[in-house]
């Protein structure tokens, strides 16, 4: 069931499988991922951090303030010989209305590739144990 935030902000579970990868080193892969719905922007998979692998990643020193005035925090990566800033983004506090996303971080898609794979979809069925 989502969560409604405020008349254009929802969060709710995404039912199946997310990949994060760049430059094919796979950054994070989770089955309890989250979706961030809010008006005038693109849904955004929010990934648990115990499913992101920060081996690859790094602290940025970039912040940024919501239209709420919650601080996110940024992550650069390297992998393969590759690297990015500010790939991934988390808020270390958020509000009581958006603790859902407290200890999970989202990542930007035109940085790196994130793949989802519904629950129903077959080819998701292939990977279950």
């Amino acid at each position: 069931m989502p969560q409604h935030l405020a008349e254009h902000i929802e969060i709710e579970p995404y039912r199946g499988v997310v990949n994060v990868m760049f430059a094919d080193a796979m950054i994070a892969s989770t089955r309890d991922a989250l979706i961030l719905r809010e008006e005038g922007r693109a849904p955004a998979f929010y990934i648990p951090f115990s499913d992101i692998y920060f081996d690859f990643l790094t602290r940025s020193t970039t912040t940024t303030e919501s239209a709420t005035g919650d601080t996110a925090t940024y992550w650069n990566v390297t992998a393969k010989g590759e690297a990015a800033k500010d790939i991934m983004w988390a808020y270390e506090a958020p509000p009581e209305n958006m603790r859902a996303l407290l200890a999970h971080g989202a990542f930007d898609p035109e940085k790196v590739s994130i793949e989802a794979a519904p629950a129903d979809d077959p080819k998701e069925e292939e990977h279950r144990p």
